[in-house]
């Protein structure tokens, strides 16, 4: 394995291909986060969950945050993934917008975390363009995209089909990782 500029590179032989990997998939919001398992054995990924863990207007921040890591929690036990997928922190201009999504950000990487998995993370400009082909997609063709990529027989809401996305995208990148190529990037 190669470290390289906070990249790890793990080197396999060409033509590998990941035997299984199941990917717990974030898309870390107070009131809605999207999240997502998926898996793939021998390249060929599936979709084993996905929702979207909405929290009420009316609930604190700090309910909110508790709830989300909560049922984070159940989702790991239940689905035992190998690691954790998000996306990393985004431009807003908002301090006090980018104080929440760091927050729910936090209580995401918390519930992996203490569950002993490694987490990823990868810019939403990456994801898109894994998913899509160019970095500047909307939320509807990446939900398009995702349930294309998928086979699924509907379309995700928005949030649950971000974090499909995102799990895709680590899927990919471990693939190129095995060629020898940077892959993600593990916080």
């Amino acid at each position: 394995m190669l470290i390289s500029k906070g990249l790890v590179v793990e080197r396999r032989p060409v033509g590998f291909k990941i035997a299984t990997m199941r990917v717990l998939a974030i898309d870390a919001s107070l009131r809605n986060t999207g999240v997502a398992i998926v898996d793939a054995t021998n390249g060929k990924p599936r979709s084993v969950y996905f929702g979207t863990i909405h929290n009420a207007s009316s609930l604190r921040s700090s309910s909110c945050l508790v709830a989300i890591r909560d049922r984070l929690v159940e989702l790991i036990r239940e689905h035992e993934p190998d690691c954790c997928a998000l996306e990393s922190v985004i431009y807003v201009q908002s301090y006090k917008t980018a104080i929440v999504l760091g927050a729910a950000r936090g209580a995401a990487i918390l519930a992996a975390a203490e569950n002993g998995l490694p987490v990823f993370e990868y810019s939403p400009k990456r994801i898109k363009q894994s998913t899509v082909g160019r970095g500047a997609a909307g939320k509807n063709q990446v939900a398009f995209m995702v349930r294309a990529l998928l086979g699924l027989t509907e379309t995700p809401d928005a949030d649950a089909a971000d974090a499909l996305a995102i799990g895709l995208t680590h899927l990919r990148a471990q693939e190129v990782a095995s060629l020898g190529l940077p892959g993600a990037t593990q916080i």
